[in-house]
Formats: C-alpha cells, structure tokens, sequence
C-alpha cells in the first residue's frame, strides 16, 4: 500500500493547508503571511514525504541491488582468475581491518554459520592468505590476520573497488555522500552502526566522527 502522497491519487484538500490558511493574518498587517505563500510551503514540506511511498521505497531497492552488484562486480573478476569468492573477500576485508580478530569476533560480523566461515578460512589458509595464532590468555582461541600475500590481494581488491567508489563521490558532491552515510547507517542494526562508530574513530585519531 502507498503511503502518503502517493504520485497519480486524486487531489483532496490537506488539513495543513486549510490550517494554515485559517490562521494566516490578514494580508498588509505586519508579519501577515499570503495564502498563497503558505500553500507553497505547505506543498514544500509534504513534498518532503513523496521518497516515503511504496514505489519510492522500490526504486531504492533497486539502486541498492544495482550498486551492490557493480561494486563487487569490480572484484569479481581477480577473485574469479584465483578461484575465490565474495564471501572469501569479505572475510579478507575484516580480518585486514581488524588484525588479530578473533574466529568468533569475525562471525559476529559476517553473520554466518560457523561451519561456513570454517569453509571459507580453510581456503584462505590453505593458500596463504590468512594466518592463525592461539589466543594469548586463551590457547584454544584463533586470532586471524592477513599475511603478507593476503594483504596484497586485499589491496588489490580495494583498488578495483576503490575505483568505482570514488567516482561515485566525486560525482555527487560532499553533502550528497554524507546523506549517503546516514541512509546507509539507518539500515544498519545497533551492532553494525557501533562498529562503524569504532572503525570511524580509529580513522579519526580516537575521536568519534560527528553526525
């Protein structure tokens, strides 16, 4: 079901208008705004809601499923040329970006079964991408890093999608990427944005990005 002001339903009165109108003071005293005028503002401000319709919510949809394709599709072609897959680059992504991550600290973040990341791992150890210590205090505990060669290929990863990324941004402008930020954080979960929260920090110094 659409939600408010739906594109194609038939014009109805809006109470805000009608409101507005009955409180606007008679044109010529001070401060007296035209009925027109708050008509104009009305619209402006319930224009603001047309991106919450049904169609609006599926056409971002679609800019999320198309963007997500192009973007790995960037990578796709290394990891396909070494026999690897975008789940084996998700995994390359975290454990670049959190040296030492523990096996339960990466589930945590990738969201699978451990029998999965266990597939995924074996391989990237196999060929000498990751490398696994025991835990410090806890020697049944496996702390994951990249080793020198898996480090490369994370690089060379991100340059691909480095590429496509920043164009993106140049295009769009700085207010436009940080609206992007936000509408990407509110589809995040509480655990993902504090993560975010903490990776932006570290970026920063140790000081928490602001907005």
């Amino acid at each position: 079901m659409n939600l408010p002001y739906a594109r194609g339903m038939p014009a109805m009165s809006d109470p805000r208008v009608d409101a507005a109108a009955q409180a606007t003071p008679p044109v010529g005293k001070p401060g007296a705004v035209r009925p027109a005028q708050a008509l104009a503002e009305s619209k402006a401000a319930g224009s603001n809601l047309l991106f919450l319709r049904e169609e609006e919510i599926r056409l971002a949809q679609d800019l999320l499923f198309f963007a997500y394709r192009d973007f790995t599709g960037a990578a796709d072609v290394i990891l396909d040329e070494l026999g690897l897959g975008r789940a084996h680059h998700r995994a390359l992504h975290f454990v670049g970006r959190n040296p030492q991550i523990s096996v339960t600290e990466l589930l945590g973040i990738l969201r699978i079964t451990k029998q999965s990341l266990a597939r995924v791992l074996s391989v990237l150890v196999d060929q000498g991408y990751v490398a696994q210590a025991p835990g410090r205090d806890d020697r049944r505990q496996r702390l994951l890093s990249l080793t020198p060669k898996g480090e490369a290929l994370e690089r060379r990863l991100f340059a691909r999608q480095r590429e496509r990324l920043s164009a993106a941004y140049r295009d769009a402008g700085g207010a436009a990427v940080e609206g992007f930020r936000r509408v990407m954080r509110g589809i995040m979960n509480e655990a993902a944005r504090a993560y975010m929260d903490q990776a932006e920090a570290a970026s920063h110094g140790g000081r928490p990005r602001q907005g």
